[in-house]
């Protein structure tokens, strides 16, 4: 992967928890950082930028199609997600800062996904309008000390319940404290997911 110094990215200081702000398909940095201020107006946020590209648009990792991941390659970009994170700690001095992904859509994807297989680095993750990311691959790491909030709307297409209902079984499964926000309507975020994920903060 590239130099972690290079990795384009966003950080704003401030006293509460450290909220990796993950952005979805077509965003950027910028665009995640008032979902971020919204939960936690107290919150340090670090923001990275998405280093794939589809037809123009900034993701995560790449994809066969829609809803359809390339497995492999969430593994990769989880695993290079977590270096940055262990990087940006050490660069701003967040060592022993509280630690929580904040993502939407593939964004929420990818804090999953790293949060699933990088717990000692992101032990803590707020997904809306997140599915499983790992395709027909179960989970194996132990997730004894890892909290998820999964927000989906039950109706979503892009997020289809099944996976959302195999995600949190699956994260349950290997010892992850999983709350479940649902709410009717499809892909997005609403004031009540909003206000879900600030009180399941501060609810620690």
């Amino acid at each position: 992967m590239a130099d972690l110094e290079s990795w384009p990215h966003l950080f704003e200081a401030g006293d509460g928890p450290v909220l990796l702000a993950l952005h979805g398909t077509g965003g950027n940095e910028r665009d995640i950082l008032p979902l971020a201020r919204a939960i936690d107006e107290t919150a340090a946020v670090l923001a990275p930028r998405g280093q794939v590209t589809e037809g123009g648009a900034l993701r995560w990792f790449r994809r066969l199609a829609e809803g359809v991941f390339d497995v492999d390659d969430v593994v990769t970009r989880a695993s290079d997600l977590a270096e940055f994170v262990e990087w940006a700690v050490e660069h701003y001095g967040l060592e022993g800062r509280r630690i929580v992904a904040v993502g939407f859509s593939n964004g929420a994807n990818v804090g999953l996904a790293t949060a699933a297989l990088h717990p000692q680095v992101l032990p803590e993750a707020i997904a809306f309008s997140g599915m499983y990311p790992f395709g027909d691959r179960p989970l194996t790491t132990s997730l004894d000390r890892s909290r998820m909030l999964l927000a989906n709307g039950t109706a979503d297409p892009m997020a289809p319940s099944p996976s959302v209902a195999k995600l949190a079984t699956e994260l349950g499964e290997q010892g992850a404290k999983v709350t479940r926000h649902e709410r009717p309507g499809g892909h997005g975020i609403d004031s009540g997911d909003v206000d879900a994920a600030r009180e399941w903060l501060r609810g620690l």
